[in-house]
């Protein structure tokens, strides 16, 4: 048995006639004939004594009557449950970003999705690395990589633009030695070094790209930095260098264990927009250029 089948037993049996069941359910009369007739068949027995005056049930079909209407309560109550959560999106949401992305692309622009969802409990941890998803368990993860683990899953959104900043003072006075800003993991100079900085002298190394882009805001020297921190930066300028294209992109991830939800559905749409929107500052096409 099955759900449509019941519903037609239900109807003839509240009716007490075929055109009258027919008219409740929006069907002809002889579909509620044919449904009933199958119906019977499946469960090897009668379920209405059939008369000029109607349809009358039978004493099977009475014992059957009240655990169908007890289902038919059930099934509505999941209609209305499932409708409630649809249409509100309600419930913790978790999501991690790394700290300057969070700041630059996305929190300026997260105020009008808790507005939109208000019912939705978003939890925002602002963490680094991709290790920290494992053990986390967000719901949406957005990152800088080149490649993503095998234990995350999602979509390169588009590719990052890297460029040479500096301030406009730093960049008017170079001097030999050049002064450079590294990663901590870089232990030796970059192409971006070797081919247009010969002679540079690295004077600091971070381990982090906000902390890269105050250094550089200080005057400490010129250094490679994503197009959406240093093109935001009113103090910093690009040097107009080709310095290829980057392997890095930014990814929408989530963990594979994870189920996927409505809400997390409504957010990874919202987001996936809210960077949209900023493809021009993302991919360096903005005009920053030291003259």
């Amino acid at each position: 048995m099955n759900w449509n089948d019941l519903k037609f037993f239900l109807a003839l049996a509240r009716e007490g006639s075929v055109s009258g069941a027919g008219r409740l359910l929006g069907v002809k009369h002889t579909t509620v004939a044919r449904r009933i007739q199958a119906l019977e068949q499946q469960m090897d027995t009668r379920l209405f004594d059939r008369s000029r005056q109607g349809y009358a049930m039978t004493q099977a079909a009475e014992n059957l009557f009240d655990q169908v209407v007890h289902l038919e309560e059930k099934v509505q109550q999941l209609h209305r449950q499932a409708s409630h959560q649809d249409s509100a999106l309600a419930g913790p949401l978790k999501l991690t970003i790394a700290h300057e992305l969070a700041n630059r692309l996305i929190l300026p622009h997260i105020g009008t999705f808790c507005q939109r969802y208000p019912s939705i409990d978003l939890q925002l941890m602002m963490t680094t690395g991709l290790v920290d998803l494992a053990a986390i368990e967000a719901d949406i993860a957005i990152r800088m990589t080149a490649s993503p683990p095998d234990y995350l899953i999602g979509r390169e959104l588009m590719k990052l633009r890297h460029g040479i900043y500096g301030t406009s003072t730093a960049l008017s006075q170079l001097t030999t030695p050049v002064p450079v800003i590294l990663f901590q993991s870089e232990r030796q100079p970059p192409p971006w070094v070797t081919d247009h900085f010969e002679d540079a002298r690295v004077v600091l190394r971070v381990n982090d790209v906000g902390s890269m882009a105050v250094a550089v805001k200080s005057g400490l020297g010129i250094a490679k930095l994503p197009c959406y921190i240093g093109d935001t930066e009113p103090e910093l300028r690009r040097l107009d260098l080709d310095i290829g294209l980057s392997d890095w992109g930014l990814w929408m991830l989530n963990h594979v264990d994870l189920r996927t939800t409505a809400r997390v559905r409504a957010c990874k749409d919202y987001l996936e927009q809210v960077i949209e929107n900023q493809r021009p500052l993302i991919q360096g096409t903005q005009s920053n250029y030291f003259e």
